[in-house]
């Protein structure tokens, strides 16, 4: 007869954080002011390494439920050098945004966040998940609500990411429509994603 395979089980950690996960996604806080009703889009482990706060999902997101699969996603993960298949690994990264549902459409571009998600979810998110040695602010709202002197600008807070590890690292939001940023920027590209993929190498080095 042959032998059972060993019963995993799950550590406390990973119980806690699906039982929270299954919590958050369904949340329905703010169902009222959502124009396509809530979808929370979040991934995350109990060993994850990498946390990915930007801002809130887009309509494609929505539909798919796919964090990042977008053209944003297509040149975070160039910023990154790394591919789909990284970028997905829940055991590596974790992808909290500030908003977890699509907020609507403004006149210059998507609503912001909803303030609910981050107050409401995200320190409980964080205590389950220990292993994280970086968390990448992509965007200013996520720069606000993290650090605790941001700069005046998100440009300058960018700029200014070294005083911010090794915990942190600011990134301005990958959007297509923030490419007269990078234009205007050169930098950036120059000598702040150099930096970030020498900052990332380190977690993949484990």
């Amino acid at each position: 007869m042959a032998e059972k395979p060993p019963k995993v089980i799950a550590s406390d950690s990973e119980y806690k954080l699906a039982k929270l996960l299954a919590e958050v996604r369904a949340c329905r806080l703010c169902e009222a002011q959502l124009p396509l009703g809530p979808n929370p889009v979040v991934r995350a482990s109990a060993t994850s390494r990498l946390l990915i706060v930007g801002q809130a999902p887009g309509t494609r997101v929505h539909h798919t439920g796919i964090p990042w699969n977008d053209p944003s996603g297509d040149r975070l993960r160039r910023w990154l050098g790394w591919d789909k298949q990284r970028f997905y690994d829940e055991s590596l990264t974790a992808i909290v945004p500030m908003g977890f549902c699509y907020p609507g459409k403004g006149k210059s571009g998507d609503l912001p966040p909803r303030p609910e998600c981050a107050v409401s979810w995200h320190q409980s998110l964080l205590a389950q998940m220990p292993d994280i040695e970086l968390i990448l602010l992509v965007g200013q709202y996520a720069q606000r609500y993290y650090l605790n002197k941001p700069a005046k600008t998100l440009t300058e807070t960018v700029q200014r990411y070294a005083q911010y590890g090794p915990r942190y690292f600011p990134l301005p939001h990958p959007s297509p429509r923030n490419q007269l940023w990078l234009k205007r920027n050169p930098w950036f590209e120059e000598r702040v994603i150099p930096a970030l993929r020498k900052r990332i190498d380190l977690l993949t080095l484990v």
